[in-house]
């Protein structure tokens, strides 16, 4: 049974961001620089002129808002709504984008970024955790106390539920803790373990007092397979529909949920082919597909258009995130060093890629794919170590534009990001808080 989507979340309040001092002493502004940052965008800085030191982060707007709207039909088209996940970029101005396009929820993994989605005005919060210190259970309550707000956290065990419960008792408001009941996998992170023990856990929310049981959750991007993602989401579907058996949910509508980028679609084939008595609310969590990234959310991007039986709207997701460089050095044959390092870009699920190259004051107006051959060998703090074949075009002084894996983890690197539109000219500034 389908149920009508909620009232969409409210914008959220930037001001403050937009009203924050930028100076030479944030990475990526121009020497002297000292300006607001909703003032950026009027400077008239190019990223191909010069205008702006390197490393540089940049967000091409057209692809980024183009990815938002792209997810936005899917979930759409599929009866699916999206809850995303924040830590990815923890900037709220893009927090606001993902709600203009009807996010259901912004989802966080931290106190600390609970913190951040409350203060800017996020009304509906997914914690992707189980909170079980006392200061993180104390300040969930407390985010309670707000008027309109709600809070989901995750429960993998009874001994969980039970400092949950015990703080619940002293909150005496109308607005529960809202829980989702985890389920996992051997070898993987949290979430129970079998089908009984999940079920313990969900008859402890059921009966404690100051908490609610509104659904079923996994994370399924550990998987590197379809087939071991769909076991467990089939463990999902299982164990929610034995607690509905139970009589265990109350009045609102069943929550199933489940959280990476690179399966979203095997979430939404197992969810819409469940059945269930009750309304029930099928929420994604992925994050990364704002930006995309041009390695593996690429590849399983790919996977995902050959094999899904879900609607796919026209168009598909795009790298959004670039990270540019300087040619610093051509030391030796077969290598260069550019000037981008482990402080600037991520480098956990695979090396950067070279995917375009520009010569300030050269013959062509715009940058050029970068040619085959180019590979980055390793990274240094602060260096990058290019593969550089005899033929490269490349010389000192050039620019190129790294590609990125995993955005999570390039967007941590930088406090500000620049948007820039398709001449690469500056449009505005995207502020992180990590």
């Amino acid at each position: 049974m389908a149920v009508t989507a909620p009232a969409p979340l409210p914008r959220l309040s930037l001001r403050e961001i937009e009203d924050q001092r930028l100076d030479v002493l944030v990475k990526g502004l121009p020497p002297g620089a000292s300006l607001r940052l909703g003032d950026v965008g009027k400077q008239g800085w190019n990223v191909l002129a010069g205008d702006m030191p390197m490393p540089l982060a940049v967000i091409r707007e057209s692809v980024l808002t183009a990815n938002s709207a792209w997810m936005s039909a899917f979930s759409a088209a599929n009866g699916l709504l999206i809850a995303p996940h924040g830590k990815t970029t923890m900037a709220p101005q893009l927090f606001d984008l993902q709600v203009a396009d009807g996010a259901w929820a912004i989802t966080v993994a931290t106190m600390q970024q609970l913190a951040v989605a409350r203060h800017f005005g996020v009304k509906r919060v997914i914690l992707a955790n189980q909170p079980v210190g006392s200061q993180e259970i104390a300040a969930c309550f407390e985010a309670l106390r707000e008027p309109g707000f709600e809070l989901y956290c995750l429960a993998d065990s009874v001994a969980g539920v039970g400092l949950l419960a015990q703080a619940a008792k002293g909150h005496a408001g109308a607005n529960p803790l809202r829980i989702f009941v985890e389920i996992g996998f051997m070898g993987g992170r949290t979430g129970a373990r079998t089908r009984e023990e999940a079920l313990a856990v969900a008859r402890a929310v059921a009966g404690a007092p100051g908490l609610r049981l509104a659904g079923f959750e996994c994370f399924e991007g550990l998987h590197s397979d379809t087939a071991n993602a769909d076991r467990l989401l089939g463990e999902v579907v299982a164990v929610a529909a034995a607690a509905e058996s139970e009589g265990l949910l109350g009045p609102e509508p069943m929550v199933l949920s489940a959280g990476g980028t690179s399966l979203f679609d095997r979430v939404g084939e197992a969810f819409n082919a469940a059945a269930f008595k009750r309304p029930i609310v099928k929420v994604l969590r992925s994050g990364c597909y704002l930006t995309h990234d041009s390695t593996v959310y690429s590849a399983a991007f790919r996977r995902i258009t050959l094999e899904t039986s879900l609607k796919l709207p026209p168009g598909g997701l795009e790298p959004a995130l670039e990270v540019w460089a300087y040619v610093q050095s051509r030391p030796e044959r077969g290598r260069s060093l550019l000037t981008v390092g482990k402080r600037d870009i991520s480098f956990d699920s695979g090396m950067p890629v070279p995917v375009r190259w520009y010569r300030p004051g050269g013959a062509t107006q715009r940058p050029e794919p970068m040619p085959a051959g180019h590979t980055v060998l390793g990274l240094n703090d602060q260096h990058c170590h290019l593969g550089t074949p005899e033929e490269s075009p490349l010389q000192v002084g050039d620019m190129v534009a790294f590609g990125i894996g995993h955005p999570c983890t390039t967007f941590d690197k930088w406090a500000v990001l620049m948007l820039v539109d398709d001449d690469w000219t500056v449009t505005g500034a995207i502020r992180t808080f990590f």
